[in-house]
């Protein structure tokens, strides 16, 4: 499970890398479907949450604030459309990222 906790990660020092995202997409989407709407969604909530983390500490960070901000948004935009196109799979990845609604 991919988790941005895991110290491999914090030494390497890129916290996004090949391996997680190939993992990410193999969960949640198709291996060469990486645009799938599930897929993305599942990549923003793993950056948004490293992010957040980042923030904690670093609170006059106003860029990577900024940054957050506009990922929420698209990760919102395409939440709106699963929610509009299919509501069955806009339920399912809600519950399986432990999203708030």
């Amino acid at each position: 499970m991919y988790d941005i906790h895991n110290n491999h990660l914090n030494n390497i020092g890129m916290y996004l890398t090949k391996e997680v995202k190939e993992e990410i997409f193999a969960k949640h989407g198709e291996k060469t479907n990486t645009g799938k709407a599930e897929a993305q969604i599942a990549l923003f909530t793993f950056r948004i949450s490293h992010l957040t983390e980042h923030l904690k500490k670093n609170r006059h960070d106003y860029n990577t604030e900024r940054s957050l901000v506009l990922l929420v948004g698209k990760r919102r935009s395409l939440l709106d459309y699963l929610k509009k196109t299919e509501i069955n799979r806009y339920r399912e990845i809600i519950k399986e990222l432990n999203i708030r609604k």
